[in-house]
This record gives C-alpha cells, sequence and structure tokens, in this order.
C-alpha cells in the first residue's frame, strides 16, 4: 500500500540502521512489526493475574462458552 507520511528524518535514519534494513519501506515495515510485537506482549503481561483460575477446573475452562 502506497501512502504519504511526514516523517522526521533523524528517526527514520535511526529506524533504518537499528533495524539493519536497505530500505526505508523495509526498515518501517519491521520497526511497525516490532511495535505491534511489543505491545501484544505488553498487554498480555498486564493481563497476568486479571483472570481467577482454578486449575482444579482447567477441563470447564477450556470449555467455556466464549463470549
Amino acid at each position: 500500500m502506497r501512502t504519504t507520511l511526514d516523517i522526521d528524518k533523524r528517526l527514520l535514519d535511526e529506524v533504518s540502521f537499528m533495524t539493519g534494513e536497505k530500505t526505508l519501506t523495509k526498515a518501517v515495515d519491521k520497526g511497525l512489526r516490532e511495535f505491534l510485537r511489543l505491545e501484544r506482549k505488553r498487554r498480555l503481561i498486564a493481563s497476568l493475574g486479571t483472570w481467577d483460575l482454578d486449575l482444579d477446573d482447567w477441563y470447564e475452562f477450556r470449555h467455556q462458552e466464549r463470549t
């Protein structure tokens, strides 16, 4: 997909350097993918401890109707 973005040149240069990618397209793609990976990880970690699981009811938990 083509789009026009106004990105700080120093930021783009640093992303390109840090990712080791030769093209700006690949550097931006890799940076976005890494951001999403880290954000998913952060949200998963944040949710730890918020579920009340009784390990004796694991079978029941796995077969609960999803909402």
